[in-house]
């Protein structure tokens, strides 16, 4: 629009770098910082070659306007040249610029489109060549007494990238190698030279061209180059232009050449034959991309490796159901001989089906860890022009991962695997559990609006489905180890459990929760519920009860009674002797007796 128009109409009155005058008379230009800025900004971060390409013919002719340094009139075409003598302003230095990146930009857009359309090359080669012509003469124009040393080095930088481009669609590998060296040292040199904010751009370009470098000096004959390409395209997340789709043909065929020596594989105890070739080189980089998976540096990196795995696991899938289809009577016919057991082509298909299911668990898990670290961060700060992750995209991730898993336990040759089954039926259960982890979320969105009650019942259905988890592994625990650590789930889970329930108690003044029903009013003291949540603002009152005081009188035992059981086996001796015989008795003695006489 008009406002864009704007911005590089600014753009060409002060283009990057030295002013003349800044230096003496000397005129500079920061080349790459143009270049890579102006492809950032109008379609090169999309891979849109043809929008750049717009964008730098509407520069040119703004350049030209400004300059007044037309090329005749609408009515007859006047060419001219930029020649030394006219060089007083850095922006006829961005013109010759310009025109070098519209004729590349053109080549980049042929190369997209001669995949379909390859009589497209021959005009991508004149396009390259047409580019090379300009940086020809910017460097030329450059070795001027009034352009300053930086810029003289960043043309010839700049001229050596373009050639080597040239070369390398030629598979001049030879002489692309020797463009693309001396490229490199030049940035390399700029980079010391200059602060690390300014050697960032340097270094990004010496990073980018280093795997031309290394695929030129495998073509030359360097094996060792191979290894190092391997792990370029693990650090890079992926080559880019010129060098991607030869990469990937390099390695196809390398594989190619090892698929005549295998014959057959093993899985799950049976061995079967593989006569498929492409099926062959699939399974013998099988092992390669899992490890460069695993080496992935950044989630980038590692869903571009996943898709590319997932695409060639589908080829070879199909490669097989082809064959499958004129054996359909013949697997009738064997599953009636051989009491269910399916031929050695069905096994197969069920062993890269079981690749393929296994790989799409493992990088929908990959995505749900990255979109779980998203809601954890969008809690803690909220971005502003970007599309909030939900707790809705998480479980639809895991909603996924168990219909594979539904689908694992369906594959023919494997329903009587009692084991397999048993492995697959415990994996199910963790990813139920962590299906849960949007209860998690949600709960924590209570907490934010003080529902305890509700985030507290989320919580304990998580725990729920991890304990079933934990109790039902037993002697699979072996088959965890590659799936989420559920004692790391049960330990954050109750980790937001026990600060609900702190934040719960320390809010005593929300009138909102003083009507939960979780608050139990049964009178009982704190001492007595210790295992029993509920909310008690009196808590944090003056007048909280923690036990009962004065405390309640309570039954003890009394003093025991003592009966002494032997003193009925007990002989005593006799006593006669000693007690006193009366005298006298009778009637006599009872009459003195009354009146007082003594004997």
């Amino acid at each position: 629009g008009g406002g864009g128009g704007t911005e590089e109409n600014k753009e060409n009155e002060r283009p990057a770098g030295p002013q003349a005058g800044n230096l003496g008379d000397s005129l500079g230009l920061e080349i790459l910082q143009i270049v890579k800025e102006s492809q950032q900004q109008h379609g090169l971060r999309h891979g849109d070659f043809q929008r750049y390409r717009g964008y730098c013919s509407r520069r040119l002719r703004r350049l030209r306007k400004t300059l007044n340094f037309k090329m005749g009139n609408r009515h007859k075409f006047t060419g001219k040249k930029v020649t030394e003598e006219i060089l007083s302003d850095n922006r006829y230095l961005l013109l010759v610029l310009m025109d070098a990146e519209r004729a590349w930009s053109y080549a980049m857009q042929l190369k997209q489109e001669a995949n379909t359309e390859p009589r497209k090359r021959f005009h991508l080669l004149s396009r390259l060549r047409k580019a090379v012509k300009h940086a020809e003469e910017l460097e030329r124009l450059c070795e001027s007494n009034r352009v300053d040393a930086k810029t003289k080095l960043e043309a010839q930088a700049y001229m050596a990238y373009l050639t080597g481009m040239l070369r390398f669609e030629h598979q001049e590998w030879k002489a692309a190698m020797e463009a693309f060296n001396k490229c490199k040292t030049i940035y390399e040199k700029l980079a010391n030279a200059f602060t690390e904010e300014q050697a960032v751009l340097y270094n990004q370009r010496v990073e980018e061209i280093s795997p031309n470098i290394r695929y030129c000096a495998y073509n030359i004959g360097d094996q060792s180059a191979m290894n190092e390409l391997m792990q370029m395209r693990l650090r890079s997340g992926g080559t880019e232009g010129l060098l991607a789709e030869k990469l990937e043909a390099l390695i196809t065929q390398t594989r190619a050449k090892q698929a005549a020596t295998m014959s057959e594989v093993e899985w799950r105890g049976r061995t079967v034959p593989v006569k498929i070739d492409k099926v062959r080189i699939f399974l013998l980089g099988l092992a390669d991309n899992e490890a460069a998976i695993a080496q992935a540096e950044n989630e980038e990196t590692k869903e571009r490796l996943f898709e590319s795995l997932l695409s060639e696991c589908r080829d070879a899938i199909q490669a097989v159901r082809e064959d499958l289809k004129p054996d359909q009577k013949q697997r009738e016919h064997s599953l009636e001989n051989d009491s269910g057991k399916v031929s050695n082509i069905q096994y197969l298909h069920s062993y890269l089906t079981y690749i393929k299911l296994s790989t799409a668990i493992k990088r929908n898990e990959s995505m749900a860890k990255s979109l779980q670290k998203a809601l954890l961060q969008q809690q803690r700060s909220e971005e502003d022009g970007k599309r909030a992750p939900r707790p809705q995209d998480l479980i639809r991730l895991y909603d996924i991962i168990l219909q594979n898993l539904v689908e694992l336990t369906q594959l023919p040759g494997l329903e009587e695997d009692k084991h397999f089954q048993k492995e697959i039926g415990l994996k199910t259960l963790v990813y139920k559990a962590y299906r849960q982890v949007q209860c998690f979320f949600i709960a924590q969105s209570y907490v934010l609006v003080k529902k305890w009650s509700e985030a507290l019942v989320l919580y304990e259905r998580v725990l729920k489905y991890a304990r079933e988890v934990q109790s039902g592994a037993g002697a699979h625990m072996n088959s965890l180890k590659e799936l989420p650590d559920v004692q790391d789930l049960i330990t954050q889970v109750n980790a937001e459990k026990y600060s609900l329930q702190a934040a719960a108690i320390l809010d005593a003044n929300d009138t909102h929760e003083t009507e939960s029903p979780s608050q139990v009013k049964d009178g009982k003291p704190l001492s007595e519920r210790f295992e029993t949540f509920c909310l008690d603002p009196s808590l944090v009152s003056k007048q909280v009860s923690l036990v009962h005081f004065p405390p309640g009188f309570q039954p003890i035992p009394c003093k025991p009674l003592f009966f002494d059981l032997a003193l009925n086996h007990v002989a005593f001796p006799p006593l006669e002797d000693k007690v006193e015989q009366k005298a006298k008795s009778g009637l006599t003695g009872y009459i003195k007796g009354i009146f007082g006489f003594k004997s």
